[in-house]
């Protein structure tokens, strides 16, 4: 009996853990959808981080320094991230002669899968592979959580997380406004 009490009391009732115990095999666990913006006052530390992109090209932290950069965490077979990719693209070109870039982390999947998700949604930003080390992610989760997938972040000029977006944009407006938001900051 002391046992059944024990893991009743260990039950959650939160949104993530009742998508699993439903186990309605969609491929993901959604998160609910939740936008955090972040004070320049209260940011924490510039995120340093260095990857390899879908086309095998080196990216680093450093090379983003000075401008807007969005990241999108996503793969392939989420449907979520199918379904906001077109607003991430539209952010994309919208943004991108401003001084705002935008860099896929594709958690799951290897080069292939992600360049032909990219042809077939359209998505002209580069992804960094990080499934085979999670270097990336990890570098992220030092300063701000990454609980769902898709989770976009917008992070200011000087690399520091100002936004955060857990769960499927339902527009390009929502991240168009929080673009806006940082672009209108002074530089550091």
């Amino acid at each position: 009996m002391a046992a059944l009490v024990a893991l009743v009391g260990c039950a959650s009732n939160d949104s993530l853990s009742q998508q699993y115990r439903e186990g309605n095999e969609k491929g993901f666990i959604a998160g609910d959808f939740q936008v955090v913006e972040i004070p320049e006052a209260e940011r924490g530390e510039p995120v340093a981080f260095e990857g390899v992109t879908e086309t095998d090209e080196r990216v680093s932290s450093d090379d983003y320094r000075g401008e807007v950069l969005v990241v999108n965490f996503w793969y392939a077979a989420c449907g979520p991230c199918i379904v906001e990719a077109p607003y991430l693209e539209q952010v994309w070109q919208d943004y991108q002669d401003e001084g705002v870039a935008v860099l896929g982390v594709n958690t799951y999947d290897q080069a292939a899968t992600a360049l032909s998700f990219a042809k077939d949604n359209g998505v002209t930003y580069p992804s960094v592979i990080d499934v085979n080390d999670g270097k990336v992610k990890l570098a992220f989760v030092q300063v701000t959580p990454i609980q769902a997938t898709p989770t976009t972040l917008v992070l200011d000029r000087g690399g520091r997380v100002a936004a955060r977006v857990i769960g499927q944009l339902d527009s390009a407006s929502i991240l168009a406004t929080l673009v806006d938001d940082v672009l209108e900051e002074r530089a550091p």
